[in-house]
């Protein structure tokens, strides 16, 4: 079992990408080379990490980061785990903004993590982002999707393709010149070809996606 390094060399995914599929290869020419994402350099913690994308979703950056800063006011620290978790009950999360669900998928998140559910970052080292997938998605409140944000944003996995991702969809859909984005299925097919750099296609194709609608403040997914 080879040991899984945080992020990847992103001139040689640049090369392979451009060199493997013409329409995308224009398009990340015309943009130019986007660097490593800053996550990849810094230490993070799996449990405070899933925390706040539970705490950021269905919500704005600027809301979700108020609604965290009470939290951390509430339970007198920054880390977000089981055992400062614990410092608040659930009348006082919800003063902080907290719904009823993301309470009940915080205390969810905290009793895995007591049970030794939760992969530590060590342990996440070694392991294939398939299983890490597999290790998280059982979270209440945690889906694919944002295990995925921090397979690429915060691990720096190389070959990793949010499929259900709206954004990237619509990326690949300016890329192809397509009527409608392609559906997940159409999506992974299409794929195929990015490998082992999906990550960094997907990048793109977000890149590709809000240079399209012009949009100045790119999406925010919890894990940039």
């Amino acid at each position: 079992m080879a040991r899984h390094l945080r992020g990847f060399d992103v001139e040689a995914a640049f090369e392979h990408l451009a060199r493997r599929d013409r329409r995308l290869g224009a398009w990340m020419k015309r943009l130019g080379p986007l660097p490593p994402p800053p996550g990849w350099r810094k230490s993070f913690d799996p449990v405070d990490a899933l925390a706040r994308a539970i705490l950021f979703q269905q919500l704005s950056g600027k809301a979700a980061a108020t609604i965290v800063g009470r939290v951390e006011a509430a339970i007198g620290s920054p880390r977000l785990h089981a055992d400062t978790l614990s410092r608040i009950d659930d009348a006082a999360l919800r003063a902080c903004g907290v719904s009823g669900n993301k309470a009940l998928a915080l205390r969810d998140l905290a009793r895995r993590e007591q049970a030794g559910e939760i992969p530590t970052l060590r342990q996440m080292a070694w392991m294939h982002h398939d299983a890490i997938v597999e290790a998280l998605v059982p979270i209440r409140g945690i889906g694919r999707w944002t295990v995925e944000m921090m397979l690429m944003f915060r691990l720096g996995r190389p070959d990793v393709l949010p499929i259900d991702d709206l954004g990237v969809r619509k990326g690949a859909q300016r890329v192809d010149r397509l009527e409608l984005a392609p559906t997940p299925k159409q999506l992974l097919a299409r794929g195929e070809r990015w490998g082992p750099y999906r990550t960094y296609a997907g990048l793109y194709l977000w890149r590709i996606a809000d240079f399209a609608e012009a949009a100045k403040v790119p999406t925010n997914r919890s894990q940039d």
